[in-house]
């Protein structure tokens, strides 16, 4: 007899016009993975923080694409900023030219104390997106033109550069093929930043279950399964040691330019590599946006690495998100709290599990939330001394 399902209904039951009982785990029937809601019944400490123990800046977040430009939106986070002890945000997607100006007459005409922006690669320019032939990285002296683009955004105030993951997985070069990311084209946007004193931060790759096959030993099959375009398996794609090495080759390339890996640098499953690349180059950072997932269900790892590269590590969320998720992160840095969320959605967007706190001592946790990025991305340290300036006026 067949059973195949097909939407729901095995092949059987639609011929006698008889449905297939619900997946639903009630009365002993099969549970659909996607329908796992467990309760954990653990009775254990919970230290509900409501703000950061101190000051943060928030090196990793998407204004333009997460609040869509909408004025009421942004008024709505900075008071969950001013909630939470965030003194500033670091967004991502300011772009160049006409698009870096839009973005910062957003985020600066009302809060021009609170925010820094970083400039994006324009790798299509007028090209057509369906012909990748015709943008304009593929022109003569683009990286060259990118460096003088660069230099006048940095006039206009932007504090460093940010790198997409479609640099490596989705931008294509003129014959089809994706654009290396080691490529010697290149070379003049990244010392470019050197020479301005730009940081540059880099996505590269994505976690080691989107490189994997989609089958029962994914340990992220269920998110996969609700987002298989996020999945980088199989021949289309380099490997994830491809890319990963490919980003270390221009970090070492480039010593006079500071570079901060995304996500942990994109390898929080395993921090012993990060550490080596730490070691390996000085002029790295890292910082842990959208990662807390996997440095909380490691916490003795994790803290040894965050107490060993204190002087290394930034802080960064990916958000703007909601104050409930913002919270789990002080939860992570600041306690020793057992098995809570990651996250408030259900179901978790990056793993089934829950995660543990790493409870930092106060002289790491000021280095993480702001010292260290006062020390690498420029603007930081001004706007910081206002905050804290307007903090103590306040408590008078």
């Amino acid at each position: 007899m067949l059973v195949a399902l097909t939407g729901g209904v095995s092949i059987a039951h639609a011929q006698s016009g008889e449905s297939d009982p619900p997946l639903d785990g009630e009365e002993g029937r099969p549970l659909a993975i996607g329908e796992f809601r467990p309760e954990a019944m653990l009775k254990v400490r919970q230290t509900n923080l409501t703000r950061a123990k101190f000051p943060v800046v928030d090196d990793h977040t998407h204004f333009r694409y997460r609040l869509k430009h909408s004025p009421e939106q942004l008024d709505d986070f900075v008071a969950v900023m001013d909630r939470n002890n965030i003194a500033l945000c670091v967004s991502l997607d300011g772009k160049l030219g006409d698009d870096f100006d839009g973005h910062a007459k957003y985020l600066w005409t009302k809060y021009p104390d609170r925010f820094l922006i970083y400039a994006n690669i324009d790798w299509q320019g007028a090209g057509d997106p369906e012909k990748p032939e015709t943008w304009a990285c593929q022109r003569p002296e683009f990286g060259r033109r990118m460096a003088l683009e660069l230099a006048e955004v940095k006039k206009k105030g932007a504090s460093g550069l940010k790198l997409f993951k479609q640099f490596g997985l989705g931008y294509k070069d003129a014959d089809g093929s994706l654009l290396k990311i080691d490529d010697p084209r290149w070379d003049p946007i990244w010392k470019a930043c050197g020479e301005l004193g730009l940081p540059v931060i880099i996505h590269t790759a994505d976690p080691v279950a989107f490189f994997q096959p989609i089958d029962k030993t994914n340990e992220r099959w269920e998110e996969l399964s609700r987002h298989p375009d996020w999945s980088f398996h199989g021949e289309k794609f380099p490997s994830r040691d491809e890319l990963l090495a490919a980003r270390n080759r221009v970090i070492e390339r480039h010593p006079e330019t500071i570079f901060i890996g995304a996500h942990m640098a994109n390898d929080s499953e395993d921090l012993s590599v990060v550490a080596q690349w730490l070691e390996k180059y000085p002029n790295l950072y890292v910082e842990p946006a959208s990662r807390i997932s996997e440095l909380g269900r490691q916490p003795y790892t994790a803290r040894e690495f965050v107490m060993k590269y204190q002087d290394r590590i930034l802080f960064g969320t990916d958000g703007p998100w909601p104050e409930e998720r913002l919270r789990y992160y002080w939860r992570f840095f600041e306690t020793y709290d057992e098995y809570f969320p990651y996250s408030e959605k259900v179901p978790p967007p990056q793993g089934l599990w829950y995660i543990y706190g790493i409870g930092l001592p106060d002289d790491v946790l000021k280095k993480i939330y702001h010292e260290n990025a006062a020390r690498v991305i420029p603007g930081v340290e001004a706007k910081l001394k206002k905050y804290l300036a307007a903090q103590a006026a306040s408590s008078k």
